[in-house]
């Protein structure tokens, strides 16, 4: 039962917390690229590629059929089927209209809600959408529609409307002159098929990329998508570019981050099946990108401060793990933060934050999320959870219903010390309640908007009113 005991607790921590793509053995490896044979033509498999380099497979599933839940302030959007089934999926579109959904957001018979990150692809090479049009051909059809269809509340549920939001948000596709041939590939693959803005960049009050602050870090519900400008402060200036290579390859950097929830999705799906040269030319684009300081700055990691693992093995050994837990347990208050962290955190990360990584679980020692000034995303992370990226690995669970702010708050400070290596941190019951609120924070157009669409039909009712009023009138004078 010890082992089903370890297996079934879960705790991740941070930006790159969980096991949501704790594949770490298969990660470390190069990933043999699915759906790619031999007698499949050149352009099929081409297409198979730009589907992974797309990260098609985070939103429609890997085969395509739909169904997930793409969370948005105006409700959850559910991804459709994309198989060439003819009923229930794209079967009856031609290359032209792929191209116009990519690039403009149109189906043939509606318009395409931006979840789906047309404003990206709107930059798709011709090239990449006939690849990918040829590839979806060859993907076995799924005769059902997903489960769960979009129903989103008014005024949102007016799909007309997104004409208008094209017309402000759906940018002109520019690229810089000042690059070399490896940089523009990368600035290609950011900007649209990988789409790192989506997440990356802020939304304005309309919930269109912000890009005066490219690539700084954004607010998505509970999660944060932290700045990965070359800024040293705040973002990953102090990466070096195989730095990068190594994080997008594997979703780990030893004792600094660990791909978890979103953007552990996008390496399970795709960056790990990206070439060598498609992942240097990111990360030489990352490093010429504007530097953008925020307020959120990240502490330097002091690997000295950091503990130690008890011995080479424990990682690997469960019930060896077990045993040291309990010992650590004895004679600990377990009101105590560190009795806290050993009772509720500790079965799955370990006495010292190493983890068991072959089950599956994250280690959690010197993470960046630990180092940020601002330790909201690890306040919201141990309060809600994380997803985990493949349905093979288990979820993060949330301890908003378990455990009260004040034992949030002590827990986030303690492996804040002890596992981010920080001198002090202070965060109190208080920034607990605040960082659950900012999570659940809509914005000002978004929340009312069905209210203001109201109030705009009743006053376009009344304008049309006196004109029409008015017009009667004057053809009543002699």
């Amino acid at each position: 039962m010890k082992p089903l005991y370890l297996m079934l607790s879960m705790f991740a921590i941070g930006l790159t917390s969980t096991a949501a793509l704790a594949e770490t053995a298969s990660l470390s490896e190069a990933a043999a690229l699915p759906n790619v044979s031999p007698a499949n033509s050149e352009l099929v498999n081409r297409g198979a590629y730009v589907a992974r380099a797309a990260d098609c497979m985070a939103c429609h599933r890997e085969d395509y059929s739909g169904g997930v839940a793409i969370e948005t302030p105006m409700g959850d959007i559910y991804a459709t089927n994309i198989t060439p089934s003819k009923r229930y999926g794209i079967g009856n579109y031609t290359e032209n209209d792929l191209k116009k959904a990519l690039r403009k957001g149109r189906a043939p018979d509606h318009m395409i809600y931006p979840a789906m990150p047309y404003p990206s692809y709107h930059g798709m090479k011709d090239e990449d959408i006939s690849a990918l049009f040829a590839y979806l051909q060859t993907v076995p059809a799924i005769d059902e529609e997903p489960e769960n269809k979009t129903d989103l509340p008014f005024p949102f549920n007016i799909r007309s409307l997104i004409f208008f939001w094209n017309i402000i948000n759906l940018p002109a596709y520019e690229t810089r002159d000042d690059l070399n041939p490896v940089q523009q590939r990368g600035e290609y693959l950011v900007n649209n098929l990988e789409h790192c803005g989506t997440c990356h960049t802020p939304r304005d009050s309309t919930m269109g990329a912000d890009n005066s602050k490219y690539l700084s870090g954004a607010q998505l519900g509970n999660w944060y998508a932290p700045n990965i400008t070359p800024d040293k402060s705040s973002g990953i200036g102090s990466w070096s570019e195989n730095d990068i290579v190594t994080y997008l390859h594997t979703g780990e950097l030893d004792q600094r981050a660990y791909a978890g929830g979103p953007m552990g999705e996008a390496v399970a799906h795709s960056t790990r099946y990206l070439t060598d040269e498609d992942l240097g030319a990111i990360a030489s684009y990352l490093k010429v990108v504007p530097a953008i300081e925020t307020q959120d700055t990240i502490t330097e990691v002091d690997t000295a401060s950091l503990p130690a693992p008890i011995n080479a093995s424990i990682t690997h050994d469960l019930l060896a793990q077990d045993d040291y837990l309990t010992q650590a347990k004895a004679g600990v208050d377990s009101n105590s933060p560190e009795g806290l962290y050993l009772n509720v955190c500790a079965s799955c990360h370990g006495v010292n934050g190493y983890a068991q990584p072959d089950a599956g679980y994250a280690p959690i020692v010197g993470l960046s999320s630990m180092r940020r000034k601002n330790p909201d995303t690890l306040i919201n992370v141990i309060a809600h959870g994380v997803k985990g990226a493949t349905n093979i690995r288990p979820n993060m669970p949330g301890f908003s219903e378990e455990l009260s702010s004040e034992q949030i708050a002590a827990i986030t400070n303690y492996v804040r010390v002890k596992f981010g290596g920080l001198q002090t941190s202070e965060v109190s019951a208080a920034d607990v309640d605040s960082a659950m609120v900012v999570g659940s924070q809509k914005p000002f157009l978004i929340k009312y908007a069905g209210v203001l669409a109201i109030i705009g039909i009743l006053v376009a009712l009344m304008v049309l009113y006196f004109i029409i009023r008015a017009v009667l009138r004057s053809r009543r004078r002699p």
